[in-house]
């Protein structure tokens, strides 16, 4: 998991899977089968060597020749595969608008008996010489590993708009072939692999059951039809009505990029991971109106649903603290925010000044505040519209996708509560430990490489 974006508490249940689960593969036309029997998600912050069999072993972080830091994110929840054994001879980009998501394969301890593991990372898109410099560290260790023959050769599965973007840069750089793939295709092929082959993979999410937040959900083949909101830079709504079956039936442009955009306006914080952890020391009520401040402390609008933390307005306290200050600067006296006139200035402030409302830096409000505001204000949009998606399409299940997520705890909250909201309970959203990652994953799993899958595996088994 990337830093500064700590995931709920997930507790761990145990969770029956069949044998035929655990050995299904998947069926789509043109996909490779995946040998998933006894896969699972390893849990990184038990074993912090894990990262020795990569490039390199954690995220870097070290300034390049004009000062910027250069660095990339471990998604802390590699994918075991204990029974793969054949070579794989490539490796997947997801290039999006602001984040380049990696999927890798590797081999467990260097040994082909011993099985692998998926691997995940992420770079800023801004920054993609550095991702194009891990790929090419990446082929300069297959090839120690593999040899130099073109059969050997690593070639690159990329997707998003990046992918052609960048094209021309990734191939003359690490002289491979790259294989450009759809992107809606790619999300879906990664999403359904998540849902029907990786146990403890998906769930929800209950914060009034704080012993068990978090219920993981059984693998399942019975999964159409669904929607996906993969909530990056913006936001895509896909209704999914089989295997390569899907249509784009909407989306905003209010997303992830959005919140970065404006956060950095308002905040100065540098990166995505900066705000998400500003976000998680902020209390929005500072900033946003509130349902109680309407009717007063302690009450809400029961009658119908809204309670006293209820958002009734996002950034709503703003013009009215500004106001305040700006006419106790100009009379020389302090108000306690009801009209009622005070002697003495709070916290020792100078009478008469507008500094009464700063909280330090010079700011009225804390960024802390504001970037908590500002992200429920973004992911309380996307979970209204995709209820409306879903009611229109006459659509159950609801799985929330894309970087902008990242395990953090409010954003899975609003969402959650959003579903639940406006559809009376009747629907549920259903999350994912790799969220940020079905674009990377379905363009790893278009390639076909020799002796992949369940039937080359169970063959060398076979005849061994």
């Amino acid at each position: 998991m990337e830093a500064g974006s700590p995931r709920p508490s997930l507790k761990r249940r145990r969770v029956s899977s069949s044998a035929v689960d655990m050995q299904s593969t998947i069926k789509q036309p043109g996909a490779i089968e995946i040998n998933v029997q006894g896969a699972y998600i390893i849990a990184h912050e038990k074993d912090e060597s894990l990262h020795s069999h990569g490039p390199s072993t954690r995220a870097t972080s070290r300034p390049n020749p004009d000062g910027e830091e250069k660095s990339y994110q471990y998604h802390k929840r590699d994918i075991r595969l204990p029974n793969h054994n054949a070579v794989v001879s490539h490796v997947a980009a997801d290039i999006g608008g602001s984040l380049a998501k990696v999927v890798y394969f590797s081999r467990e301890n260097g040994h082909a008996k011993t099985g692998g593991r998926l691997n995940f990372l992420s770079f800023e898109t801004e920054r993609i010489d550095e991702c194009i410099e891990y790929l090419r560290q990446l082929q300069s260790k297959h090839m120690r590993v593999n040899g130099s023959t073109k059969a050997a050769e690593l070639s690159v599965m990329a997707t998003g708009g990046g992918a052609y973007k960048f094209y021309d840069r990734i191939k003359e750089q690490l002289g491979v072939d790259v294989v450009r793939e759809d992107e809606m295709e790619c999300l879906i092929m990664g999403l359904d692999f998540f849902i029907t082959e990786i146990p403890m993979e998906v769930f929800t999410y209950d914060d009034t059951h704080p012993e068990n937040e978090v219920t993981y959900q059984e693998t399942s083949s019975d999964i159409y039809p669904y929607l996906l909101v993969n909530i990056g830079s913006g936001v895509s709504m896909i209704k999914v009505s089989g295997p390569s079956q899907f249509q784009r039936i909407g989306g905003t442009s209010l997303g992830g990029g959005t919140l970065w955009g404006l956060l950095s306006l308002l905040t100065g914080a540098r990166s995505f991971d900066d705000m998400l952890a500003m976000a998680d020391k902020g209390d929005n009520s500072a900033v946003d109106l509130l349902v109680g401040d309407i009717y007063g402390e302690g009450m809400g609008y029961e009658k119908i649903g809204l309670r006293e933390k209820t958002i009734a307005s996002s950034f709503g306290k703003v013009l009215k603290r500004k106001r305040e200050a700006e006419r106790r600067a100009e009379d020389g006296s302090l108000s306690d925010g009801d009209g009622h006139r005070t002697k003495d200035p709070p916290n020792g402030a100078a009478s008469g000044s507008s500094s009464n409302y700063l909280v330090g830096g010079g700011r009225m409000f804390k960024t802390e505040d504001i970037s908590r505001s500002l992200l429920y204000a973004i992911s309380n949009n996307i979970g209204q519209i995709s209820y409306l998606q879903s009611e229109k399409h006459d659509l159950q299940r609801i799985y929330f996708g894309g970087s902008f997520i990242r395990g953090q705890r409010q954003t899975i909250h609003t969402l959650s509560y959003a579903i639940k909201f406006w559809s009376n309970g009747a629907k549920q959203a259903y999350f994912l430990r790799h969220e940020g990652y079905l674009g990377a994953t379905g363009a790893f799993l278009k390639r076909k490489p020799v002796d992949w899958g369940r039937r080359g595996s169970v063959d060398a088994m076979e005849t061994g």
